[in-house]
């Protein structure tokens, strides 16, 4: 039988949170999932998932129950596997962002070398709501032809996907059968094995995943979805209107996996390939395994934007290899990835490219905690999460102070030649394994037990508990940066436009553009709207395709008040769904009093076409009370 709890906010601690993160109510401390199969159906009309999970679990603990995450689902049923009994089970609405569901375990467990064990079958289906995935009609895709479905699950919305225990700290094995139209193809975070007609409507598409991951990796995307070879591991998928586009784009792929795996070790995925997903995927990219989702916001047509699969590279080690145990321990996997990605840059073209990107990482990190707050708790390397949706706590802060702390440590360890090592030991130490802030500096301090002076020094405190910018910026080298600061420094001190001309960055890289931008942006003067005028004029910002030039572009513009730039940077901003560009313009626009009106009236107009946590952040942005929240 089932049974539905309502339990308010302040009831949580009675509700027994998950003693590793406070963002689940599962208990993998007395038993875990260890392996989980997912058979669904895809139903494009009724905009859901129907089937069942199949759970392997183990008993570590003193208990008769197993406590599951959800978020919007219907359980239909629960069953012992091995015998069809039904199990009684139970849901209490918990937080806005998850209930917890709770599982009697069969009395007859398996018993196996010690190890007591059960198999659970769960048949239920989603919400039309679910957070975790988004539905396209054809004409909101390139062909225009076909629907089309994708899946974000990072932070916590596995749990809107399947029933799991959505927490990092659990790490487990998956096979998934999906029924699917036959037009379709099907694509997930794991190996395609095979694929199995049902009849001339429908196919049933089987993966397998034998590396352990936490519940976020869990992927799936189904379309009108070609593939072209780009390297002996990689693919590039998406419809057909885009791939040679792509395949150009990410053409080096293989070379920043080899590089990849030079510094931190064997690639243990089998395959890397990349899903070029429609405008409204939310991130620049995301690390599913075997499956890298990209924005197609980076097809800039010089490769300029490119470093975001490197950074995607480099989660298949430090993310997802290597997990943060919880996501107030998020610095883990995106400060080390940031690491990662800038050695690779730094191989595959010259180390002062590495210390560019360093500089333009601290330019980003002060320029989000002008909108966050310098005194914003959220700002600490290490948060307190409790109560607090991940969604919320989401920011480049992690990525560019995780960064720089961990610059930092290599520079004052001893350089590269010191740190690389340290690095790769770390990532086999806790491969397979989720960890803590405590533990990754038991093992800094247990492999450089010769150099324990040196790391007393070091203010642990502040760089993981204060907010703010760090409390120390490492030197970089500036040379590829001065004459973007220089050029800079000279519009700031309002010369006369006669001193400018278009030359001035005729030999620059994307890179440089995007830079004095963003300088021009962060920095607390403005530039007239008749010096920013002539600088379009000269410079030809808006014809640039480079949609991170075209971004900060737009936001320079609106910093002058520009008002003819409103509607292009609205236009832009619901164009594609990335939050790295969505969340600044709208943010700008509602700062500017006369034009907040028309950034809320645009976002009541385009929101349903929005991912849900783009949809979500924006109307916070925008001091919108939303009541339909989904």
């Amino acid at each position: 039988m089932s049974l539905l709890l309502s339990t308010s906010i302040d009831s949580l601690t009675e509700m027994a949170l998950s003693p590793t993160d406070p963002n689940s109510f599962s208990r993998p401390d007395l038993a875990v999932v260890t392996h989980i199969h997912l058979n669904v159906k895809v139903n494009f009309t009724r905009k859901m998932f129907e089937g069942s999970v199949i759970l392997d679990v183990e008993k570590k603990g003193d208990t008769n129950v197993l406590i599951l995450d959800v978020r919007g689902l219907v359980i239909l049923s629960i069953t012992n596997i091995f015998d069809g009994s039904r199990l009684d089970y139970c849901i209490e609405k918990g937080v806005d962002y998850g209930s917890k569901l709770s599982v009697e375990l069969p009395d007859d467990p398996i018993i196996d070398d010690g190890k007591i064990s059960y198999k659970i079958k769960i048949d239920y289906r989603t919400s039309q709501d679910s957070t975790a995935i988004q539905w396209l009609n054809p004409e909101q895709t390139a062909g225009g032809k076909h629907p089309y479905l994708f899946s974000q699950c990072e932070a916590i919305h596995a749990r809107s996907m399947l029933p799991c225990q959505d927490t990092p700290f659990v790490k487990s094995t998956y096979t998934a059968e999906i029924t699917a139209p036959a037009e379709l193809n099907v694509l997930m975070s794991a190996i395609k094995e095979k694929i199995i007609d049902v009849d001339k409507a429908l196919k049933i598409h089987r993966f397998h995943q034998p590396v352990p991951i936490p519940s976020y990796l869990i992927a799936i995307a189904a379309g009108a979805l070609v593939s072209k070879q780009i390297g002996p591991r990689t693919r590039v998928w998406t419809e057909k209107e885009l791939l040679d586009k792509g395949a150009y784009e990410f053409e080096e792929t293989e070379k920043m996996l080899k590089t990849a795996e030079d510094i931190c070790g064997p690639y243990v995925w089998g395959v890397y390939d990349l899903l070029i997903l429609p405008p409204s995927f939310p991130f620049g990219g995301m690390e599913n395994p075997c499956l890298t989702f990209v924005t197609p916001t980076l097809l800039a047509g010089d490769r300029s934007l490119a470093n975001v699969v490197a950074h995607e590279i480099s989660h298949s080690w430090t993310g997802n290899l290597v997990t943060n145990m919880n996501f107030e321990h998020f610095w883990l996997n995106e400060g080390f990835t940031v690491f990662v990605e800038r050695k690779i840059l730094g191989r595959m073209y010259d180390d002062k490219v590495r210390h560019f990107a360093a500089l333009m990482g601290v330019q980003s990190l002060k320029t989000a905690l002008i909108t966050l707050g310098d005194k914003n708790p959220l700002t600490n390397l290490v948060t307190n999460l409790i109560g607090i949706d991940p969604d919320d706590a989401f920011s480049v802060v992690p990525y560019e102070k995780g960064h720089i702390f961990l610059f930092y440590l290599e520079q004052l360890l001893g350089g590269p030649d010191v740190f690389e090592p340290f690095l790769r030991s770390y990532l086999e130490e806790f491969k397979y394994k989720s960890l803590s802030t405590t533990q990754w500096k038991e093992y800094l301090f247990k492999y450089f037990s010769d150099k324990v002076e040196v790391l007393d020094k070091v203010d642990w405190n502040a760089w993981f508990n204060e907010p703010g910018l760090p409390p120390v910026i490492p030197k970089y080298d500036t040379t590829l940066a001065q004459e973007y600061l220089d050029l800079a420094a000279k519009w700031l001190a309002d010369k006369p436009i006669s001193e400018f001309s278009k030359s001035d960055i005729e030999n620059w890289t994307s890179n440089q553009k995007e830079a004095f931008l963003a300088e021009l942006v962060l920095n607390n003067k403005s530039l007239s709207l008749d010096q920013v005028k002539s600088m379009s004029e000269l410079y030809r910002f808006d014809s640039r395709q480079n949609s991170e030039i075209r971004f900060n572009w737009l936001r320079l513009c609106l910093k002058s008040r520009w008002e003819e730039k409103v509607s292009e940077a609205l236009d832009f901003a619901t164009s594609q769904g990335r939050l790295k560009f969505v969340r600044p313009l709208f943010q700008d626009i509602y700062a500017w009093e006369e034009m907040r009106q028309r950034a809320i009236d645009v976002y009541n107009e385009k929101k349903y076409k929005m991912m849900y946590v783009t949809r979500e952040m924006v109307a916070k942005d925008l001091h919108i009370l939303d009541k339909n929240k989904n």
